[in-house]
């Protein structure tokens, strides 16, 4: 039986890509700076550009646009509104298409932004050791959640983990593959495994149904 096809828009070093692998999807990755550590097929383009002239080759899209646009830390560090905002455009276009998609970005993006929380992830609901919360939105699909609740809050020992850069960080996320640098900016793989099951359990039951 063939693979499912996934497109992963702004992939950078594979973290949301490798989960989705994981889960029985063939990935494509696609991102605007070159990704020599990137795991799978690769083509360097602007992401919406991809989008628009690739998306009937795949049976779903994945997008974690940049999260600096949303995320407190970037007040820390200078002014949210020198980065640009992709994810509300992101969002436009999915809404457009017919295929299944997720979108993936900073809790703060739900909070203060227009990303729907469909799921709230942290790495202690997978049995890691970091802290890292992240929101997705799933758009032409239906899925579910059952997993333990978050205790990153009860174990403060995981901060030490947290935005230092260290080779352990990468490590702890599932990413060994990865450089320090790519580590911060990744969401674990367990992430979108954990999705990309429900999603690849949606489309057998939609292919099921249309035959």
């Amino acid at each position: 039986m063939t693979r499912p096809r996934i497109l992963d828009l702004f992939c950078c070093e594979g973290g949301t890509s490798m989960g989705y692998h994981l889960a029985g999807f063939d990935v494509v990755g696609v991102d605007k700076e070159p990704q020599p550590r990137y795991p799978f097929e690769f083509h360097q383009a602007d992401a919406f550009d991809y989008l628009a002239a690739h998306w009937q080759e795949f049976d779903a899209i994945a997008a974690s646009p940049i999260c600096q646009t949303w995320s407190r830390a970037t007040e820390w560090r200078g002014s949210r509104s020198d980065h640009p905002d992709l994810l509300t455009p992101m969002l436009a276009a999915l809404g457009e298409l017919p295929v299944p998609w997720v979108v993936e970005n900073v809790p703060e993006a739900a909070t203060d932004g227009p990303l729907r929380p469909d799921y709230l992830l942290c790495g202690t609901q997978f049995g890691l050791r970091v802290k890292r919360h992240r929101v997705f939105q799933r758009g032409n699909w239906t899925g579910f959640e059952l997993l333990p609740p978050c205790q990153c809050y009860r174990n403060p020992n995981l901060l030490a983990f947290e935005h230092k850069g260290e080779r352990a960080f990468a490590d702890a996320l599932g990413c060994e593959w990865m450089t320090n640098l790519g580590g911060r900016q990744a969401i674990p793989p367990a992430y979108t495994e954990h999705i990309g099951r429900q999603l690849m359990a949606f489309l057998g039951a939609d292919q099921v149904a249309a035959a």
